[in-house]
């Protein structure tokens, strides 16, 4: 029995197959710790969610910010631009995909292990049970009946600050951006969802969200993905998988649970097509 983490799969089916054949992974017998974005960007966004529901309960995914994406898309709160999940809202069981997905968590806590799962991290400022809290509020909006409602308010980058006084919109956002598109912080915790490049390269005042002092969540182990730039990353409080696929790079799953060395499959020449209509597209 074995417990592995995968990075952001964003449509990358066919790599998704042979990562678990090279992994010799089981669903009777392993685990699989997906850190969100399973869409979007790659060519087969259909094909990821359909093996991953085929899985069960062998397979735990939480939300990323392109899962949120298709969720606000299909709300109609906002519209497609390059996104390459229209083979999902065309496909004949979209409506119980869609289902599927906005029952996702945003973070997955297993206490017994001293792990969190979550796509981007967690905010400095937040402790692991004030994280679950906040992040149970959008649980249950997506859960809800008004769940397209719910979606209005998503998209911006403000506030960049968490307070406790934060007006219910705004407290909301936060949490969404924390959970799910954090990348850097300054020493206080206020966000900067503008910079995705490597440690390194940020502005001064400026850290990786888990390398600011006194993070009240240091003592549970995080895993997460959404930063293709900054790679694979493997140290005693945080290990991240996204090694950026959707860009032309690898898939990459880690032994959670064990010693083992990491294991990836490089993209496919389907996913390198759709990887430079990405670049064009961002430039």
């Amino acid at each position: 029995m074995a417990t592995y983490a995968i990075g952001d799969l964003q449509g990358c089916a066919e790599e998704f197959d042979a990562l678990l054949t090279k992994i010799e992974f089981r669903a009777a017998r392993d685990t699989l710790w997906l850190v969100g974005d399973l869409v979007n960007r790659g060519p087969d966004s259909l094909g990821v969610l359909r093996r991953v529901i085929a899985l069960g309960k062998s397979a735990i995914t939480v939300l990323g910010n392109h899962d949120l994406h298709l969720l606000a898309t299909v709300a109609g709160r906002r519209e497609l631009s390059s996104d390459t999940f229209q083979d999902v809202l065309e496909a004949p069981d979209a409506d119980e995909l869609i289902d599927w997905l906005r029952h996702r968590p945003l973070l997955h806590h297993d206490a017994a292990a001293g792990r969190v799962l979550v796509h981007a991290g967690i905010p400095p400022v937040w402790t692991v049970r004030e994280a679950r809290t906040h992040a149970r509020e959008i649980e249950t909006l997506l859960r809800g009946r008004r769940w397209r409602f719910a979606l209005r308010g998503m998209y911006g980058n403000e506030p960049e600050t968490w307070s406790p006084t934060l007006e219910r919109e705004d407290r909301r956002r936060f949490t969404i951006n924390a959970l799910t598109r954090m990348r850097y912080c300054d020493r206080r915790g206020r966000l900067d969802l503008r910079n995705s490049g490597p440690p390194g390269t940020q502005p001064k005042g400026l850290l990786p969200w888990f390398d600011v002092p006194e993070r009240k969540a240091a003592s549970t182990h995080i895993v997460f993905g959404h930063w293709a730039a900054l790679g694979l990353l493997r140290r005693a409080d945080v290990t991240a998988v996204d090694t950026g696929c959707a860009w032309g790079n690898r898939l990459t799953a880690v032994r959670l649970d064990g010693p083992g060395r990491s294991v990836s499959v490089r993209c496919s020449a389907a996913t390198q097509r759709y990887a430079r209509k990405q670049r064009k597209h961002k430039r």
